[in-house]
């Protein structure tokens, strides 16, 4: 089965490749509609504001036009138009943290930091149990989950983490990329991409538990 979505999805972007090489508008268009608002969520995990990320979306689609008649089709057509943005994003957010001062940056990333807050857990030296969950995670309701008030406090919980947490869980859990699509994007092996999502998932749940536990969702 998995061979043959892949033999589909080739034989797609092969069809689209054509069109665009043949400076098919509608083609053109159809994919940037396809793709903008991911592109867009991307390109703001570099870039200060939204205005900014449009800019970064468009300079990508420009290196994308400019860049078809050296694509070779190593990778997929989204994976390589994902490349190219990811570094018109990275650029741009480097340059605006030279006229950002320190003081002002996101959160540092934090390797030695517990995916879980350790009161979650009972002592070593407890009599019966321990190391075991004193607080285990709570089981919500799915509306609970996918109300507007409860996607916004996760949007806010993903925005406070450090880039590289927020880059993994952005790709894996808001865009619905594979892990192999991740860690080639990323640079990154899979076992760093698994922990990076671990403790992503684990501090937006326990940003979600505080949330329901104050009354929020309801």
């Amino acid at each position: 089965m998995d061979d043959l979505r892949a033999a589909a999805a080739s034989a797609e972007d092969a069809r689209i490749l054509d069109a665009l090489r043949a400076g098919d508008e509608k083609a053109f268009l159809a994919l940037v509609q396809s793709l903008n608002g991911p592109m867009l969520r991307v390109a703001s995990l570099y870039v200060s504001s939204r205005g900014v990320a449009e800019e970064v979306v468009q300079e990508a689609w420009v290196g994308v036009l400019s860049g078809l008649p050296r694509f070779e089709g190593r990778s997929s057509l989204r994976r390589w138009i994902f490349g190219i943005l990811a570094n018109c994003a990275k650029s741009r957010g480097v340059r605006e943290a030279r006229s950002t001062p320190f003081s002002d940056m996101g959160p540092r990333d934090d390797e030695d930091e517990p995916a879980v807050d350790p009161s979650r857990f009972l002592p070593p030296d407890h009599p019966r149990w321990p190391g075991h969950w004193s607080a285990p995670p709570t089981a919500w309701a799915e509306e609970q989950v996918l109300n507007k008030e409860s996607l916004a406090v996760v949007e806010a919980a993903i925005a406070q983490l450090p880039m590289n947490q927020r880059e993994v869980i952005t790709l894996r859990d808001v865009l619905g990329w594979n892990s192999a699509e991740v860690c080639e994007s990323l640079g990154l092996s899979e076992g760093n991409q698994r922990v990076l999502l671990h403790r992503a998932r684990s501090k937006v749940r326990g940003v979600l538990e505080k949330h329901f536990g104050a009354g929020g969702g309801r």
